[in-house]
Formats: structure tokens, C-alpha cells, sequence
């Protein structure tokens, strides 16, 4: 029930720019690799999060210009991070409360991984399903 258990399953990868990048190249790497959003990195160094909303935001203030313009200029700036130890339940209430649908988790300070909305409800869900079986296999047995 917590991010580390989610990252075992899903992996370390995490997919970036760099902030010099155009917003085009970013949106055809997410497209290609079939994800929400990539971490913007400065050599080690998280410096932001560039999510499908910031895309689209820029194309509404700017049009089509706005693939031009460096992921620098669209990322969310204020990353917020998870920890390997931190419950789904945390992750889905902060995630809720930030409004957020990607969570990059630090581990002593180093990049370990990210997970999305979609990974936290997947394995919420798996874990009520292994409750409702052992719940189940107890009313079976008490029978």
C-alpha cells in the first residue's frame, strides 16, 4: 500500500526534458511514449514538471506559436514529490488537494521514479480487491 510497492511493479524510468526544449518536442515525446508528463531537468537537478495542462494553456494563451516556445517558459515551476514510505491513500489526498496528476518521488534526495493518478487508482484498487477476496475467503471458512 505505499509508492514503493507501486514503484516495483512500474519501474524507475522517468522521462524528462530539458528546459531549453520547444513545447512541440515535449508533446511529441509524451505522445510517443504515451504519457502525461516529463520531469524538466538541469543536468541531476529537478526544475520542473511540464503536464499536458501546461501545454494546453500556453495553446490557449498563444495559439499555435505556443510549440515554439521553450518547455522553461510553460512548466510548473513548484514541483511537488512523493517518498517511497508514503501510503496510496496519502499520495491520492495530496494529488486531490494539489490538483495534480503526476508525483515524482525522492528517496534521500534522489530521483526514484513518478507515478500518475492512473498508477495510485490502479493499485487502490488492486488492494481493495485482495481485501474483498480475503474477506470472502473468511466468511467461506467460518461458514
Amino acid at each position: 500500500m505505499t509508492v514503493a510497492a507501486i514503484l516495483t511493479n512500474k519501474g524507475p524510468e522517468v522521462v524528462s526534458a530539458r528546459p531549453d526544449q520547444t513545447l512541440e518536442t515535449a508533446a511529441k515525446l509524451m505522445t510517443e511514449r504515451r504519457i502525461g508528463s516529463v520531469l524538466v531537468r538541469e543536468g541531476d537537478e529537478v526544475i520542473g514538471i511540464l503536464s499536458e495542462r501546461d501545454i494546453v494553456r500556453a495553446l490557449a494563451a498563444q495559439g499555435a506559436a505556443a510549440l515554439g516556445m521553450s518547455v522553461s517558459s510553460a512548466m510548473t515551476r513548484e514541483v511537488v514529490f512523493g517518498h517511497p514510505a508514503d501510503t496510496v491513500d496519502r499520495v491520492l489526498g495530496l494529488m486531490t488537494e494539489r490538483r495534480i496528476r503526476h508525483l515524482p518521488v525522492k528517496d534521500g534526495g534522489r530521483l526514484i521514479g513518478l507515478v500518475s493518478i492512473g498508477d495510485v487508482v490502479k493499485k487502490r484498487i488492486e488492494d481493495v480487491e485482495q481485501e474483498a477476496e480475503g474477506l470472502r475467503a473468511f466468511v467461506h471458512g467460518a461458514g
